[in-house]
């Protein structure tokens, strides 16, 4: 929205002071009101006792002494903020990179932290304030993660030891394991519900573990549970209160393992207790 102000062209009585100067034994300038070195085209009144001028009022002057006053162009500038008048404003808003210091567009000064761009296949935006249009650290889109300053695609599947989902470790092994192990316990269930799964994008990639996989789980169990310490999972359990499911049963048998204070397993057949624990393994 632009300003306008009625400007007075062919009278003089917008200087009262000029009025004021017939009545009053003065021959000081600045007094009377003459002020100016100089008026635009000579659009004003010179003072009879010196070089001095009361100058007409222009849409100029007016926005000027109201504030108006800057023409945000130029580099750093992308504009005028709020209301314009005579094609200038009180403030200005500036480019990425440039900061408003209350009368100018100056370049941000921002420290080497600030150099991510966050623009890109794989980036959700920047992490925090920016400065200069750049971050210290970007957010990454689904299925990607933050590695070494970039957004960089997720992780999934078997990588040595670890076994990944989205850049997630889902499960661990040792060197001597064909197979990894879950990095938590499923919930207590009774035997109806003893098959669970661990899934990766909908895909289902882990299950309860077979008979025989339980028995490497005993052997490698304290080897395992330092990658899980490590990598954020459970520590397996081996007490005499602790059970864990295996999918190997028939009709008639109920197959779980329970491990007691010496490390040992123990098959119980058909005397399980009424709640086991799954531990899921990935082939």
């Amino acid at each position: 929205m632009k300003i306008k102000f009625l400007l007075l062209g062919t009278s003089l009585s917008f200087l009262p002071t000029l009025s004021h100067a017939q009545c009053v034994a003065t021959q000081d300038c600045a007094t009377l009101g003459y002020t100016e070195t100089t008026c635009n085209g000579g659009k004003g009144v010179k003072c009879p006792f010196g070089n001095k001028w009361a100058c007409l009022a222009t849409e100029e002057s007016v926005c000027a002494n109201n504030g108006f006053k800057y023409a945000c162009s130029g580099t750093g500038y992308s504009g005028g903020s709020g209301d314009s008048c005579g094609g200038k404003y009180k403030k200005c808003t500036c480019k990425s990179g440039y900061k408003w210091s209350g009368s100018t567009c100056t370049k941000e000064s921002c420290s080497s932290s600030y150099k991510y761009s966050c623009t890109g296949t794989g980036y959700a935006g920047g992490a925090g304030s920016a400065c200069g249009g750049k971050y210290t650290q970007c957010l990454c889109s689904s299925g990607y993660e933050w590695k070494n300053g970039s957004c960089q695609e997720s992780l999934s599947g078997a990588q040595g030891d670890l076994y990944y989902c989205n850049g997630k470790i889902i499960g661990v092994k040792t060197p001597s394991m064909n197979f990894y192990v879950g990095m938590s316990d499923a919930a207590e269930a009774i035997w109806e519900d003893r098959q669970r799964s661990i899934s990766c994008n909908g895909i289902q990639v882990g299950k309860t573990p077979s008979k025989t996989q339980l028995e490497t789980i005993s052997k490698q169990q304290r080897a395992l549970n330092v990658l899980f310490s490590k990598y954020g999972g459970d520590k397996l359990d081996k007490s005499t209160q602790t059970c864990y499911w295996s999918s190997s049963a028939t009709l008639e048998f109920d197959v779980c393992v329970r491990w007691d204070l010496a490390g040992d397993y123990v098959d119980y057949l058909g005397n399980c207790r009424d709640l086991c624990s799954t531990r899921c393994v990935i082939d």
